[in-house]
């Protein structure tokens, strides 16, 4: 399928029509696994990635993504490239459109990645940043479809800090009239605009009570309660009131399933008990990080 944006920086940038099509898209591809008809869908097309953060899941995923469907990815961290001694990051932008056919850029901040697609001449996909995590959303959405069928009439309970992949998580919701209910602790909520601008397709709850959030969920999601930016202090203000535990997720329906976008810190925002019941789908999850990057990746390049 073929998108109209050029870049991938948050979910918004996606219709619904383009979104829903996505996830479609991923699942297909799911299905075929490293079979393809005929010429490989990105074949001689090549992928850099450029790291600020550490990765296993992002560049994994990617790594193997362009290698079944029949390109090359090139790993770059951001210390080790001529950025980190004073090139701005217009040239480097510019200097990799040369060479490759896409970017996805894992970093700090989200001002860096609207820079980079601001002056390059190729796609750019936002692997994370501080503000949004738009992969992210797109494989647990995925992961929403297979287990759940359906998106409307769906309720997904959001549990702990409103962080960049709430965000994200918002804006998928919007795009697939999904019902998100978001418990945070006070003065951790998501971003105002972000849920301000999805109010107006679907329903977003905000509360900071978790009992309230997962009742009658058919989906649980939470995330660490620190993330590599930040200290362990974070988390003493979450625990024990927001941790994903049996005694919570008693509060949503009986068929409801957990899932967390991983890494995990076991014992901290989820129970083992939790992370391993028959209820979660974690690895399906992190699995579909896969399949709906070969989705974005053949799309962006306009396969």
């Amino acid at each position: 399928m073929k998108i109209k944006t050029k870049n991938l920086l948050t979910i918004d940038e996606l219709s619904s029509k383009e979104f829903l099509g996505l996830i479609d898209f991923s699942i297909k591809l799911k299905s075929k696994k490293k079979k393809t008809n005929g010429k490989p869908l990105l074949e001689n097309k090549t992928l850099a990635m450029i790291f600020e953060k550490p990765s296993t899941r992002t560049r994994v995923s990617f790594e193997t993504g362009m290698l079944q469907l029949g390109g090359h990815a090139i790993s770059l961290s951001l210390t080790d490239m001529q950025h980190s001694r004073g090139e701005s990051i217009k040239d480097t932008a510019k200097a990799l459109s040369r060479y490759v056919d896409a970017i996805v850029a894992r970093v700090y901040e989200h001002s860096f990645l609207e820079d980079l697609a601001k002056h390059a001449t190729i796609p750019v996909i936002n692997g994370l940043s501080n503000s949004y995590h738009p992969c992210q959303t797109l494989a647990d959405l995925m992961t929403v479809k297979e287990y759940k069928k359906k998106f409307k009439g769906i309720k997904i309970a959001w549990v702990g800090d409103g962080n960049n992949v709430c965000n994200s998580l918002i804006f998928g919701c919007s795009k697939t009239q999904t019902h998100l209910s978001i418990a945070t602790p006070k003065g951790f909520e998501p971003n105002p605009a972000v849920v301000k601008k999805s109010s107006k397709h679907t329903t977003i709850d905000l509360t900071t009570d978790p009992k309230l959030a997962v009742k009658d969920a058919d989906v649980v999601m939470t995330d660490s309660f620190v993330s590599i930016h930040d200290s362990d202090a974070k988390s003493k203000k979450f625990l024990p009131t927001y941790q994903v535990n049996k005694s919570l997720m008693d509060k949503a329906k009986n068929d409801a399933i957990f899932m967390h976008c991983l890494p995990a810190k076991r014992g901290h925002e989820v129970t083992n008990s939790v992370m391993d019941s028959t209820q979660s789908v974690i690895w399906d999850q992190a699995e579909n990080r896969l399949h709906s990057q070969k989705a974005l990746l053949a799309s962006l390049l306009s396969v």
